[in-house]
C-alpha cells in the first residue's frame, strides 16, 4: 500500500459532547456554517442521524442525514481542514451509508457546489450520480448545487 495512509477512525453517534468540535469544523469548512445551536437541535430531531469520526479521541469529521421514509438526505459532511487528503471523507461517507442501509434506507441524496470537484469526484466514485441542478442554491455567492443520488 505504497503512498496510502492507513486511516484508523472510530465512529460514534454525535452527542452533546461533540457539538462544539463539530461546529468548529463546520465554521472552518463552509461559507454559511450551521451554528452550535443548530447541531444541538439536531440531537432531538427524530429524523436526524449524525455520526462523528474520531482519531485518538478527537473529532476529525462528521456527517449527518435526515431520514425521510426510505431515503436519506445528507445535510452536512466535513473533515477538519488539517486532516483532509487522508481518505477520511471516504471513510465517513462509507460509515453513514452503512448506517443508512442498516435502517432500511434505499437511496441517499445530497447537494454539492458545482465548483467542488473534489467532493463531486468522491461522491461519484461511491455510486452517486448527478440528477440535476439547484440554481442559486448557496446563499453566500448564489452558486448552483449539483443534486446527486445513490440508490442502494
Amino acid at each position: 500500500m505504497r503512498g496510502e495512509v492507513l486511516n484508523l477512525l472510530d465512529f460514534e453517534m454525535m452527542s452533546a459532547r461533540h457539538v462544539k468540535a463539530v461546529a468548529g469544523i463546520e465554521n472552518q469548512s463552509f461559507a454559511c456554517p450551521w451554528s452550535e445551536a443548530a447541531f444541538e437541535a439536531e440531537l432531538t430531531n427524530r429524523a436526524a442521524r449524525y455520526i462523528v469520526a474520531l482519531e485518538d479521541g478527537a473529532v476529525v469529521g462528521y456527517v449527518g442525514y435526515w431520514r425521510i421514509f426510505d431515503e436519506a438526505h445528507i445535510t452536512n459532511v466535513a473533515v477538519r481542514p488539517d486532516m483532509r487528503g487522508k481518505g477520511h471523507g471516504r471513510r465517513i461517507m462509507e460509515e453513514i451509508m452503512r448506517l443508512a442501509k442498516s435502517e432500511g434506507v434505499s437511496a441517499m441524496t445530497l447537494e454539492v457546489r458545482v465548483s467542488n470537484l473534489a467532493a463531486r469526484t468522491l461522491y461519484a466514485s461511491m455510486g452517486f450520480v448527478s440528477a440535476g441542478i439547484r440554481p442559486n442554491y448557496y446563499e453566500d455567492n448564489g452558486e448552483d448545487a449539483v443534486i446527486m443520488w445513490c440508490r442502494f
